[in-house]
């Protein structure tokens, strides 16, 4: 018989479901306006859809940059009024976004994406460096998995069948998660701090200076290299799929149908968690390294079949999207639970998975918005279904090179590390410098 949970371990599985549930309402205020076509509308001379998608990137891109330093410092006791300040923000922002002009619409969209993209991080914090922390990462990141297609079909239930303004969606969409939202960040604020057990396996989380930042990357700068440019690819294609998925299902011939949006993401979701968080079970930090890497490369492989198959016309429109959101999801929630996080458990330096996260999430959506604003600057009306299919082929393909690539370091140096500390038994860190 299984025996029944103790206290704590009761603690941190409401812990998963608050940080579910923080992070699910937090795409309430950020990604509602992606549900509007905002059709016959233009700021800048451009479709305002294509401008305010790109504005709110540079505002969350502004964020993870400034979540390097603030995320990886802030005190545990203030995260979680960090997490409310940062979203009331954004809902005020949405407010804005409804009546100013559309010029004003675009400054309004920055502003609302300048305080979200450091709530992940928040939230994280909590969760990492624990024995358990795939599962509880997996379950967080099922959130923004699953929490885009809600929304979207949300905000596409309030203007079809409400009557709501394509204007006022966004912000009447965050105002109904607002009391959820309250009672899941009080409940994550009770998370328990890791086990002895947690810090002899995964190593001690603390907050980094930018010494420390600078000299954990200096150490496994090649690795990392490629493991954010895996990342970058990542963001872009996760991030196209998500932002124009409406004009992609339109593109498969799927229309006037706002629940496909949460199915097709609740299957995707199921499926990335379960898998990701077996990683709990591979106590070995290198092992379950080698591991995802294999994973990862599958899931990529899985994307260049279905985009194939897809494009002979053998594969319907929801098994594409699903299979597609799975080839996707799973290595991009693979660096949020397993990747980063072993690599600082396996390492002896000092370090937390929030730096990683964020120096990665920087470098990505920069690149993203780079490549929109191009895009959108050579064609106003792109086939947004062709040029999706074009970059999963091609992003995915070059990923798996890079995934071989970091591997190789990785397995290298982990080993090299291992053997100086054993050889010489002094401290970790002053010894590594001279091995690294």
């Amino acid at each position: 018989m299984t025996p029944p949970l103790d206290n704590k371990n009761q603690r941190l599985a409401l812990a998963a479901i608050a940080a579910f549930s923080v992070y699910f309402c937090m795409y309430a205020f950020r990604k509602p306006f992606t549900a509007a076509t905002f059709e016959h509308e233009a700021a800048f001379g451009h479709q305002l859809k294509a401008i305010l998608i790109i504005s709110q990137l540079l505002g969350y891109m502004t964020s993870k940059i400034v979540g390097i330093k603030l995320v990886s410092e802030l005190n545990r006791r203030y995260r979680a009024l960090a997490i409310l300040t940062l979203i009331a923000i954004a809902e005020v922002s949405l407010l804005l976004f409804a009546v100013v002009p559309n010029e004003y619409k675009v400054l309004a969209m920055f502003l609302n994406g300048l305080p979200l993209g450091m709530v992940f991080g928040f939230v994280l914090s909590f969760l990492e460096g624990r024995t358990t922390t795939e599962a509880l990462a997996a379950i967080l990141c099922a959130s923004f998995i699953v929490s885009s297609g809600v929304v979207k079909s949300i905000g596409q239930w309030l203007i079809k069948v409400q009557g709501v303004n394509e204007f006022f969606m966004p912000a009447i969409t965050g105002a109904i998660f607002v009391v959820p939202l309250l009672l899941s960040v009080w409940l994550l604020q009770k998370t328990p701090p890791p086990s002895q057990t947690d810090l002899a396996q995964r190593s001690e989380r603390t907050v980094m200076t930018g010494v420390d930042r600078w000299s954990f990357f200096r150490a496994y700068w090649p690795g990392l290299t490629a493991m954010f440019i895996v990342y970058v690819s990542l963001t872009i294609m996760r991030t196209f799929r998500d932002d124009f998925g409406v004009e992609i299902w339109q593109g498969l011939g799927v229309s006037d149908e706002p629940s496909i949006y949460a199915v097709s993401e609740t299957i995707v979701m199921c499926v990335v968690t379960l898998l990701n968080a077996i990683a709990i079970y591979i106590h070995d930090n290198i092992r379950a390294l080698r591991t995802t890497f294999v994973i990862m490369a599958i899931a990529f492989g899985i994307l260049v079949g279905v985009t194939f198959i897809q494009g002979q016309g053998m594969m319907g429109p929801l098994a594409f999207m699903v299979l597609c959101g799975i080839g996707l999801y799973i290595p991009y929630v693979a660096f949020h639970t397993t990747v980063f996080e072993r690599i600082v458990a396996a390492s002896p330096r000092k370090g937390n998975l929030v730096f990683l996260m964020y120096l990665a999430d920087s470098i990505g959506y920069l690149f993203y918005v780079v490549l929109l604003a191009v895009k959108e600057t050579l064609d106003g009306t792109p086939d947004k279904l062709g040029l999706f299919q074009s970059t999963l082929i091609v992003l995915a393909i070059f990923s798996i090179v890079c995934l071989a690539v970091g591997w190789t370091f990785f397995s290298r140096v982990f080993a090299k590390e291992k053997k100086a500390l054993a050889d010489f038994n002094v401290n970790p860190v002053s010894e590594l410098e001279h091995v690294s």
